[in-house]
């Protein structure tokens, strides 16, 4: 299916803290007039021009996470639990990103409760029948999101530099299909995350046991074939195993919604020019947006 409308989500929080952490390592915080520091949101525009100017999108989304606490937590306390608070430099940024990408006329879209990853599951979903889609982050938990018509663009080290996947490379390199990512995270669990899966399973056993089994329901039909260590490690941390693939999934059916015809890329050079300035944001028509 050729369409011409081009989408890309972005994934706010994942932009923000890469550039803030990419400067915040040498103290570098970018501290204007007011005393507030821009460094993480000045680095957060760099990336998003640069991806506007790569990908070409007609239309532009930018998710995020709405507090630190959502339905998985519910599920499962220690989720994230192992992640400090962030930075205090970063903290007012947050809100000034937002700001920013308003007075780009791009959407922010988030929900209590959900991550910025499931709004983004849900968009794309609803997206992808008749769009393009992109989907802009540093997270490779979206790589279970791919389908045709939805790629995802994963930053690298610098700028401009991208991982670009569609539904066939990822088979490709990864000898799995999308989907089969949830159970793989299932079965090895997530340290960022903070979800342990099967203890003493990791990712060589997990791949090899879905390539065969396909899913967790194929691998417990035919568990009595597993070697006894595996079949025993699963059968202690079965509960676990089912918990975890409710953590790893996306969820795909946040109360999110946004026109395309909000999201459609069009920038008020007055405005975007305005809250430049007023942030103090130095070079930016040589270093952000190539007037």
């Amino acid at each position: 299916m050729t369409t011409t409308n081009r989408v890309m989500l972005v994934d706010g929080m994942a932009l923000l803290f890469r550039a803030f952490y990419a400067t915040a390592m040498s103290n570098y915080y970018m501290i204007n007039s007011k005393g507030i520091p821009t460094n993480g949101v000045y680095g957060m525009m760099k990336h998003l021009f640069t991806a506007i100017e790569t990908y070409q999108p007609t239309h532009v989304i930018c998710c995020w996470d709405m507090g630190s606490k959502t339905f998985r937590n519910d599920l499962f306390p220690d989720y994230k639990a192992n992640r400090g608070a962030p930075p205090e430099e970063l903290i007012p940024q947050f809100d000034l990103a937002k700001e920013v990408v308003e007075s780009l006329g791009i959407p922010n879209v988030g929900q209590a409760g959900y991550e910025a990853d499931d709004c983004m599951g849900t968009l794309s979903r609803e997206y992808s029948e008749h769009s393009q889609v992109f989907l802009l982050t540093g997270d490779q938990d979206l790589l279970q999101l791919l389908k045709p018509n939805v790629h995802v663009v994963l930053l690298k080290k610098g700028y401009g530099n991208y991982a670009e996947y569609h539904e066939e490379s990822f088979t490709e390199e990864k000898g799995i299909t999308p989907q089969q990512m949830i159970d793989l995270k299932a079965l090895m669990g997530d340290t960022s995350d903070n979800y342990p899966g099967v203890k003493g399973i990791g990712e060589k056993t997990a791949l090899k046991l879905l390539l065969k089994y396909e899913t967790i329901e194929g691998i417990l039909e035919n568990i009595e074939e597993l070697t006894k260590g595996q079949r025993s490690k699963i059968q202690e941390n079965l509960d676990m195993l089912h918990l975890s693939r409710k953590l790893a999934a996306i969820h795909c059916k946040a109360d999110v919604n946004c026109s395309l015809e909000e999201a459609l890329f069009y920038i008020n050079d007055e405005k975007m020019r305005a809250k430049f300035d007023e942030l103090e944001f130095k070079n930016w028509e040589k270093n952000i947006v190539r007037m």
